[in-house]
């Protein structure tokens, strides 16, 4: 062949398998790994789990599910003893607000400010800053926590002169020496005969004085 033919010609480098170095690198520039920070989403009170519903449907319409992880509306267990009768509530930790798992960008960015009942991200004038990790690991924590074991509410603490309105013991006052807030169980040291005895009690059982 010609030498000065042969310069003119343009060959193209091809991998292994055939296809060209360039579709290659290409290929990878598209399937880079998507990093998603936690981001604090302000919203309508007394909307946040409709809105986190909402957030969720509307990215897999717009085909960004990729872009988004978690949306979740943090809450605490509550357990209250009424009438004799245990019952678990529920309660958001942060009315008013969502907690988002996403990565930013010109996309993601228009589908959160167009949803509806979204005012903004908690920031800097607007501007979504990231939560630092370990206010995730806290909230994540907690969820799961509350979830497991929820927590019952107690309102006197240990050292708290309390007094047994029901069972064996009743009408008879002591000292809070220790609170089970798993099972609800209260240790009183109350007097016998001038000696001080610790007696187990159900915590709805007493009152504090």
């Amino acid at each position: 062949m010609d030498e000065t033919l042969s310069d003119n010609l343009k060959v193209e480098e091809t991998a292994p398998d055939g296809a060209p170095v360039e579709d290659m690198d290409r290929a990878e520039e598209t399937s880079e790994e998507i990093v998603m920070d936690w981001y604090i989403l302000k919203v309508q009170s007394n909307r946040e789990d409709s809105i986190a519903a909402a957030l969720i449907r509307r990215a897999k319409i717009a085909n960004l599910s990729e872009y988004f992880g978690q949306v979740i509306v943090p809450i605490e267990s509550v357990t209250e003893v009424r009438n004799g009768r245990r019952r678990t509530t529920k309660h958001k930790l942060y009315p008013g607000y969502i907690i988002v798992q996403m990565a930013i960008n010109e996309d993601t960015w228009y589908l959160v400010r167009q949803t509806s009942g979204i005012g903004d991200f908690a920031g800097a004038a607007g501007k979504p800053v990231p939560m630092l990790p370990e206010e995730v690991e806290r909230i994540l924590a907690g969820q799961i926590q509350k979830e497991e074991a929820p927590q019952l509410k107690i309102g006197f603490q240990v050292g708290d002169r309390v007094k047994v309105k029901e069972g064996n013991f009743e009408n008879m006052d002591g000292e809070v020496s220790s609170i089970d807030v798993t099972s609800g169980r209260v240790n009183v040291m109350i007097n016998f005969f001038g000696r001080s005895t610790p007696v187990e009690l159900e915590y709805w059982q007493i009152e504090q004085m």
